[in-house]
């Protein structure tokens, strides 16, 4: 029987604070933030009917390019979807206390709201959103592990 392994989030909704954008010691950026994700349910009053919806807060890092791509297009309250992976670690605190930490690892982040819907948002972002494609901030193919795609000749 063959070994298999997964490991791979998506998650769309809205960040719960500005994110935090650091360097580590050798350099390199790393940004934190935590998304507010609503559960498909919502808890039911108890009268019977529908109460308000759960949800779950959700922390994650962002590393290098894409560190800063979070940082630089995204705040309080905007909606984002993003594509990573689980990771678990743990760290002794500074009164000695073992602490543990469950995050997911962003690899992607996307854009979900429209440019009209984020004009106004007071965000410090003066409304403007670019496009999701941003070339200074694409993985090179040389981490990906693509090769060039070229197309065959056109026949005569």
């Amino acid at each position: 029987m063959a070994n298999f392994n997964l490991n791979k989030v998506i998650l769309g909704g809205r960040l719960t604070s500005n994110p935090e954008l650091r360097q580590t010691a050798s350099g390199v950026m790393v940004l934190t933030f935590g998304i507010a994700v609503n559960r498909r349910f919502a808890s039911k009053n108890e009268d019977g009917t529908t109460g308000q919806p759960q949800a779950d807060f959700i922390n994650c890092v962002a590393w290098r390019q894409q560190a800063e791509f979070i940082s630089r297009y995204f705040h309080k309250g905007s909606s984002i979807c993003v594509i990573g992976s689980i990771q678990t670690r743990n760290y002794t605190d500074q009164q000695g206390n073992k602490r543990y930490v469950t995050e997911v690892v962003v690899d992607e982040a996307n854009f979900v709201d429209s440019k009209s819907e984020n004009q106004g948002f007071g965000g410090g972002q003066g409304g403007y959103m670019p496009s999701a494609y941003d070339p200074a901030y694409a993985t090179p193919m040389s981490q990906t592990g693509a090769a060039p795609q070229s197309q065959a000749p056109k026949p005569a």
